[in-house]
């Protein structure tokens, strides 16, 4: 085929993500797609995948995705005549203790939230399916009916082939030297060939796509490592309809394939691969063998499945799969560059993703946003250091093997830490601070107290760390809490058009007077929260915007974006994270602490909530803000950040009169749940509107100019009643056995599961387990039908009584706050 100089869109790799993108394009009606594969279509990892389809995600979303692959592959060899070797056998995954079991039965809860079918068997049915296990030391599991397994070369041709019957090109042999970018969008491609102009460029390169995206100056941090499996000689009288098996707890999985056994692993401690770049000549290349890396894998599963002992070894594997610093995938276009997209980094479940990624993928190519929430795998939630190679390398020895590690409740990374550290660090550090790692950056999560270790013990039920956090928010009811907030991002917005600019992109009018701190959200045109921050006016062409660690690239390529395709040309983002310090004071001691170290009077008539102003600290002109995250009088504190530690050790001094106590991340959580206070990506995220999420108190909807969003709302609110909203859910049972709530716990009313906890915490101040999450009724979830019905969470298969309001349970009059 001749190289043409021109296609609508342009894939970049011919493995099962390209491949499924574009059999989703031509799906959708585009059929001027042209891929292009370096090699030969799969051949770099999807060759030698195992082929896994499993269904169960962390939420509800990215398991619809994977539900949607199954269903795919099923119908794939109908439609296209290309045999995939898909079978529907089902999978288990079995534990060996009850932590595990606790953690895969509440897999079990969450999955029926999602409507997946889904069973908690005992030793004796897990034997009954998989007869050839030792079940003997095995705790339980559980069965999922609609997994399965495919082929993955099979299965990767019929989508291209798919692709090819309704228009795509496929060329091979057809290497992408560069990504052509102009004026920030990607315009096309460079082969050795010549350029190819396209209006849309799709990044899946695998193990490439780095390298790829950091030559057009993208971040899409990804990693290979090694990725070992067997395959045994043929097994005689093996059952061909085997579910697959995993054996988490010995870092194992297995599969039926052809009368054989193909088991794999994912290992604690991981082999990367290909610091030094890959070879250009690489294709269904292996790796070479470690046995001595692979024996105790090995000597484990001989144990486990004892046939392994006779079976002669046909294959032992080894080949590169490339995987992210967080093990999700990325999806969509990248904030860097206009019109590139992304569909890469797969972490070992590719084959499974590939059909949901595909698809959605497309759609976003089409519409130029994204068809539901996927804050989960967007590439936007990439932070750009997160590009370093020596980062990627030093945390990928740990992200393989947490594929199949325990999945603890407030897990830390091991590996590749400090990288990002706030001016306090090492006081913190040095006054018992449990650090904990968010979008890079070193946080105090909680404070040990004198003598005891600043060190995690993980479990499902209160973790080592639970009293001390009981004494910080007891602190931050009581007395005053400081807390290290420099990890906020923080931008700059100046110029003529910058107020112009934030109210179009606001729900509440931020055209207030200079001192003014408005809290709000930015949607898009459907509604939905696409961010949630405050944005304080400094003066009259001058805003400060503060949003959460983990948005800072997506809130400020927002922001670039809508100056850049809007009208206020006369505004400029200067994102001053770095440069500008944070201090959280939060407390009823708050105001009197403060007053004594500043000499300025912080009453409410001076003062008034919601209102910013600077004052002087020690050697330093503050910014103080007075607003909270605690549901607590307080205020929070700007600097610059090289006068940091002088407000610190004044505050620290001068609290010991009034109480002053060091509080971390995990009491903020546990604050803001009891007030019901949002945090986007749980509790809200794009696809949930201000009217939905309990918000419309932000919305302004008169105000000159309208915004973003505001006509979808207004068509929302003229429907009348909501068939979804955000509740404060509260479990009844006090005593210290009672189950905590974490994330997708199934909301039950009347029987019937009605919706999922987004967030949840232990609510230290009052004493309970709570949570915050979304129930739907199609006549309208109203107050009469919240208080009419019988509510339970259903936790690890088993239900708990539980109390839901829309209210927060802390506070609801917000007194304390304006105290």
């Amino acid at each position: 085929m001749t190289l043409p100089s021109h296609a609508n869109v342009v894939i970049v790799g011919g493995g099962v993500a390209g491949c499924s993108v574009a059999y989703h394009l031509t799906k959708l009606g585009v059929t001027d797609v042209l891929l292009l594969e370096r090699k030969q279509l799969t051949c770099g990892t999807t060759w030698h995948a195992a082929g896994l389809v499993g269904q169960l995600r962390a939420t509800r979303n990215l398991t619809e995705l994977a539900k949607y692959t199954a269903d795919l592959f099923h119908s794939l060899e109908a439609e296209t005549g290309q045999a995939t070797g898909f079978k529907q056998n089902g999978s288990i995954s079995v534990a060996k203790t009850a932590e595990r079991f606790e953690e895969l039965k509440r897999g079990a809860s969450m999955g029926k939230t999602f409507g997946l079918a889904i069973d908690v068997l005992t030793p004796g049915q897990i034997h009954e399916r998989w007869p050839l296990l030792e079940v003997s030391d095995i705790v339980g599991g559980v069965f999922l009916p609609k997994d399965g397994q495919t082929n993955p070369i099979d299965t990767t041709l019929a989508l291209a082939k798919g692709a090819k019957q309704r228009g795509a090109r496929i060329l091979e042999h057809t290497p992408v030297t560069r990504i052509l970018v102009e004026r920030g969008r990607a315009i096309g491609v460079e082969t050795a060939e010549g350029e190819i102009r396209a209006d849309t460029v799709v990044l899946c390169g695998g193990m490439w796509s780095h390298r790829l995206a950091a030559q057009a100056g993208a971040a899409v941090p990804l990693h290979a490592a090694e990725h070992f499996y067997i395959v045994t000689e043929p097994i005689a009288g093996l059952p061909s309809n085997l579910p697959v098996l995993r054996v988490q707890d010995e870092c194992a999985y297995y599969k039926e394939d052809a009368g054989k056994i193909l088991m794999g692993c994912f290992e604690p401690v991981a082999k990367p691969w290909g610091m030094g770049g890959i070879p250009e000549d690489f294709c269904f290349d292996s790796l070479p063998e470690d046995q001595e890396h692979f024996e105790p894998i090995l000597e484990a599963a001989v144990r486990r499945v004892p046939a392994l002992a006779t079976a002669g070894i046909q294959l032992f594997f080894n080949g590169p799969e490339s995987f992210t610093p967080d093990d999700r995938y990325y999806v969509g276009e990248t904030p860097e560059i206009r019109d590139l997209f992304v569909a890469t980094g797969f972490n070992s479940v590719g084959i499974a993703a590939s059909g949901g990624a595909g698809k959605v993928l497309a759609q976003w190519v089409v519409d130029r946003r994204p068809p539901l929430d996927l804050s989960d795998v967007d590439v936007r939630r990439v932070m750009p250091f997160q590009a370093n190679r020596r980062y990627l390398h030093d945390r990928t020895v740990e992200t393989l093997g947490l594929l199949y590690a325990m999945h603890w409740p407030y897990y830390q990374y091991r590996s590749a830490r400090n990288a990002r550290r706030t001016p306090l660090h090492d006081r913190l550090v040095a006054s018992g601070a449990c650090m904990g790692e968010t979008a890079g950056w070193e946080r105090p999560n909680w404070f040990a107290a004198p003598g005891s270790e600043p060190r995690y013990e993980y479990s499902y039920g209160r973790q080592n760390w639970f009293e001390a956090t009981r004494a910080e928010c007891q602190a931050v009811r009581e007395r005053v809490a400081l807390f290290d907030q420099c990890c906020f991002a923080k931008f700059l917005v100046q110029g003529p058009d910058a107020m112009a600019l934030l109210n179009r992109l606001s729900t509440a009018n931020v055209d207030v007077t200079p001192g003014r701190v408005v809290y709000t959200q930015w949607l898009n045109d459907r509604g939905g929260i696409e961010a949630d921050l405050t944005i304080t006016r400094l003066s009259a062409e001058e805003f400060m915007v503060v949003t959460s660690a983990i948005c800072q690239t997506r809130d400020h390529a927002w922001l670039r974006r809508n100056i850049a395709e809007g009208s206020a040309r006369g505004c400029w983002v200067t994102d001053v994270t770095a440069g500008i310090a944070m201090l959280g004071v939060m407390g009823p001691n708050s105001r009197a602490l403060l007053e004594s170290v500043s000499g300025a009077d912080l009453s409410n008539a001076v003062h008034p909530f919601g209102f910013s102003r600077e004052i002087e600290i020690g050697y330093a002109r503050v910014r103080a803000s007075r607003i909270t995250y605690v549901g607590e009088l307080g205020w929070e504190l700007y600097m610059s950040a090289e006068h940091c530690l002088d407000v610190y050790e004044r505050l620290l001094e001068a609290g010991k009169a009034f109480g002053l106590t060091h509080a971390g991340y995990h009491a903020m959580a546990a604050c803001r749940i009891e007030k019901g206070y949002r945090h986007w990506s749980h509790d809200i995220a794009d696809e949930d509107t201000p009217l939905e999420s309990g918000l419309a108190f932000t919305v302004a909807w008169d105000k000159p100019g309208g915004f973003i969003g505001r006509e979808a709302l207004l068509e929302q609110r003229e429907r009348g009643s909501l068939a979804k909203r955000l509740v404060q859910v509260m479990l009844e049972d006090d005593s210290s056995t009672a189950p905590l709530l974490y994330h997708e716990e199934p909301i039950v009313r009347d029987g019937l599961i009605v919706g999922s906890i987004k967030s949840g915490a232990f609510g230290f101040r009052l004493g309970k387990s709570i949570g915050m999450g979304y129930v739907h009724c199609p006549e309208g979830v109203t107050g009469e039908w919240l208080q009419s019905g019988r509510w339970e969470v259903e936790v690890a298969c088993a239900r708990h009584g539980a109390r839901v309001q829309l209210a927060p349970w802390y506070d609801p009059k917000n007194e304390r706050i304006k105290a």
